[in-house]
């Protein structure tokens, strides 16, 4: 189906008051749904994320003969298969714009008697698979890709497959998860060694659904062990906010005068609170309340109000924590007092879009000034004043730069222009009611 561009203009808006949620994680909502595949009986997944990345997901294992079903909104059904028990596909699996289920379900397929074609949209297509591609193929995998390792690409299983020692060349959680993945139906000991730790998602729903897993802190790093040919037991799952969805309402309320919002449920996951660290480092008013535990993950509700941001040198260390968050964190420079630097994020330039280009485009076009760096951005801040705006944002098929140059919108002197909002509805399918909702608060009041 061709792609259809959503156009769509964002103007100042007051401050922004009362409560939201944000949808489900959607790091946990694939994994919550590749591992109940490979349970055997039936899982339940509560607040499941039903954007078109995680439904990619969901599509492609029940072309691998996993029964699932939605039953009411975020709450579904996955009749497993076990490990080792997915079944050949009948065409291409087409992964649409997510990269996460590309990259999961690779390894899924590398140790099964299968054979899966991956095909995904234009933005897609130009991500680089090579650092997947290649400890798979260690494995045992057979796979054709197109040139760069990009897709489509063809993924002939191995079983059983050899387990590998495999230390991660760059912090990846993506990479970390389709080793294990592959794991699972692999005899042995496979081995996962990170220098950096990442989100660490993979292992703790690993060990909930039963799998011998353990993790050990060396001078290397953090070692990952999986023990395979595992069997899998079904599980109920509870699926917590997503704090990369988060980010940009704690963005949005840190700089428009006047906010006061309350941010419900929130994953707190220590490997994914960077962006919080970030904001904090930088005056922002975030409180937490209500820290509870839901499905295995640490949860709160933030309150976050709007505060004068400083400038400051963004931590290299917080890079893996906030990876996805950089776009949003960018936003919040150009409204601090000084220069931010945010350096050590190399990953952003494959991501859905060159995420630092992207940015320093946008940003510019809305007369902010900007300096680009192969690892980062250096932003010069507003100081807490309104941003120019009036300039067209280039979204390059990527949600969140659309959502962060949005947030960047609700404080600008003239509108900003999206040329395309369509891939919002990737990870966020309600963002833009969410705002308006936020902002009609104090229309009405």
């Amino acid at each position: 189906m061709p792609h259809v561009c959503i156009p769509r203009t964002i103007r100042a808006s007051g401050p922004l008051r009362g409560g939201i949620a944000v949808p489900g994680d959607k790091s946990i909502s694939h994994r919550a749904l590749i591992l109940s595949a490979l349970a055997v009986g039936q899982s339940r997944i509560t607040g499941l994320l039903e954007g078109e990345d995680v439904l990619a997901t969901a599509a492609a294992l029940r072309a691998m003969g996993v029964t699932i079903d939605r039953i009411g909104p975020g709450s579904w059904t996955v009749h497993g298969v076990g490990v080792g028990g997915l079944l050949q596909p009948e065409r291409a699996l087409d992964m649409g714009n997510s990269g996460t289920s590309t990259r999961l379900l690779m390894g899924l397929v590398a140790t099964h008697p299968i054979t899966a074609t991956f095909v995904g949209d234009a933005s897609l297509s130009r991500r680089p698979m090579a650092r997947v591609a290649e400890p798979l193929g260690r494995m045992g995998a057979d796979i054709a890709a197109s040139p760069g390792t990009t897709l489509p690409l063809m993924v002939r299983g191995l079983c059983p497959a050899v387990p590998i020692a495999y230390t991660l060349p760059v912090a990846s959680a993506q990479v970390k998860s389709a080793i294990l993945l592959a794991g699972l139906n692999t005899p042995g000991i496979t081995r996962v060694v990170e220098p950096i730790p990442t989100r660490d998602h993979s292992e703790r729903m690993l060990a909930g659904f039963g799998a011998e897993v353990t993790v050990e802190e060396t001078p290397q790093g953090r070692v990952i062990s999986l023990t395979g040919e595992a069997e899998l037991r079904p599980q109920d799952i509870v699926v917590p906010g997503d704090p990369s969805s988060a980010a940009f309402w704690l963005v949005a309320a840190s700089i428009v005068p006047g906010s006061d919002l309350l941010v419900r449920g929130v994953g707190m996951n220590p490997t994914r609170t960077g962006l919080l660290t970030a904001l904090r480092l930088m005056g922002a008013d975030i409180t937490e309340s209500d820290a509870r535990i839901v499905g295995g993950e640490p949860v709160a509700d933030l309150r976050v109000r709007h505060a004068p941001l400083r400038a400051i040198a963004v931590p290299a260390d917080l890079a893996p924590s906030m990876i996805d968050e950089y776009p949003a964190l960018f936003v919040a420079a150009a409204f601090a007092d000084g220069r931010t630097v945010a350096r050590g994020a190399h990953e952003l330039r494959v991501k859905e879009s060159d995420r630092i280009a992207a940015m320093a485009a946008a940003l510019g076009a809305n007369g902010v000034a900007v300096q680009e760096h192969e690892d980062g951005l250096t932003v010069a801040g507003s100081g807490g004043a309104a941003i120019p705006g009036g300039g067209t944002v280039a979204t390059r098929l990527d949600h969140r730069i659309a959502m962060s140059m949005a947030v960047a919108a609700l404080h600008a002197r003239a509108p900003v222009s999206l040329d395309d909002v369509a891939p919002v509805a990737t990870s966020y399918p309600d963002f833009f009611s969410t705002l308006e909702a936020a902002t009609a608060q104090e229309r009405s009041a």
